[in-house]
């Protein structure tokens, strides 16, 4: 990104590594963000740790290493996790994460990336990824974790778009245009998704990714930059139908929602990106977006989902929130259950 500036496995396996995420209290509050500079002001935990969410979700940008020197991006994670307002929320909160290109190592870069391995372990310990965790024994950094007891679980997909993405494409200007044979998750990410989404009972599916699912008229990094892949991610979702999916998103130094309706779906698919938390764009512009609802959001962001079970449909509502307690953006998202 540029022209920025700062303004203020199978979860059998997985439960046998990792207990506790197993935990009988429903899920009600998931917070998310991205793009945080270790080096800037952090102003937003306390408001991130006011909401007191179960859990927080880094999606990519969780610091800006920009290196292919494994031990200065060490450093800079140990900036990131010594923070005294991120370590408030780590104790109170369940943390996961997927990376973007800052964190990654190198701006935009995809599996061309020389010391992806070595930046993914580093990745697997700022999260606390358990040493025998089965994802730290698989290629890339993709990940999924089911929440919550049998009746309300919620199931977090978090989709690694660089280890396996193919490259982007250019035009004269050096501006991204379509790779339209190109690949964002390869294969083997492929059929871990599917077998994650067919097998899934969960009532709520959270996906995520560094990069935005649905806009397409910009110019940045974006699943529509690889159009095949973007497709057969939709498809993908006709197929399995996963109930009450939520795509979340970051990358961009803004916040905004986006909506699309895909065949197989019983609610809107939302796509909610939210960017960023130390760092925004310099000075508000209009961007086209087909898909977009409501505003573009300049201010510091994060974003968070609140799950009424109790309501009758099971609704979920979805926030982008700012300093000060601020709510930016609100959507409620009624959905609906299956025919039985």
């Amino acid at each position: 990104m540029k022209k920025i500036l700062p303004r203020l496995a199978t979860m059998a396996v997985l439960a046998l590594c990792q207990p506790s995420l197993q935990a009988q209290a429903p899920i009600t509050k998931i917070a998310f963000g991205s793009c945080s500079r270790q080096d800037l002001p952090q102003p937003l935990w306390n408001d991130v740790v006011h909401d007191r969410p179960d859990v927080w979700v880094w999606l990519g940008d969780n610091i800006y290493g920009d290196t292919d020197d494994m031990g200065l991006l060490k450093a800079k994670y140990d900036i990131q996790k010594k923070h005294p307002g991120y370590d408030s929320l780590r104790r109170l909160s369940k943390i996961f994460g997927i990376w973007d290109d800052h964190d990654y190592g190198k701006n935009d870069a995809g599996k061309e990336y020389a010391y992806r391995s070595q930046s993914r372990n580093l990745m697997y310990d700022f999260l606390d990824v358990p040493a025998n965790s089965p994802f730290r024994a698989q290629q890339g950094g993709y990940q999924a974790y089911t929440l919550g007891p049998d009746s309300q679980q919620v199931k977090i997909i978090l989709l690694d778009g660089r280890y396996f993405r193919d490259s982007l494409a250019k035009n004269s200007n050096r501006q991204n245009v379509a790779n339209t044979t190109g690949d964002v998750l390869g294969e083997a990410q492929w059929q871990w998704l599917e077998n994650e989404l067919r097998g899934s009972k969960a009532k709520v599916h959270l996906i995520g990714c560094g990069i935005q699912f649905l806009s397409e008229e910009h110019v940045y990094e974006k699943w529509g930059n690889f159009p095949a892949a973007k497709q057969r991610f939709l498809n993908l979702l006709t197929r399995t139908k996963p109930a009450g999916v939520v795509l979340l998103s970051g990358d961009r130094h803004i916040a905004e929602f986006s909506r699309t309706n895909v065949e197989g779906l019983l609610h809107p698919l939302y796509d909610v990106t939210s960017s960023g938390l130390t760092h925004v764009w310099t000075t508000p512009r209009f961007e086209p977006n087909r898909f977009r609802e409501g505003p573009m959001i300049y201010a510091l962001n994060y974003g968070l989902i609140e799950i009424d079970w109790n309501a009758r449909p099971l609704r979920l509502t979805l926030l982008i929130k700012g300093n000060d307690h601020a709510t930016l953006l609100r959507q409620v998202v009624d959905l609906t259950p299956p025919a039985q």
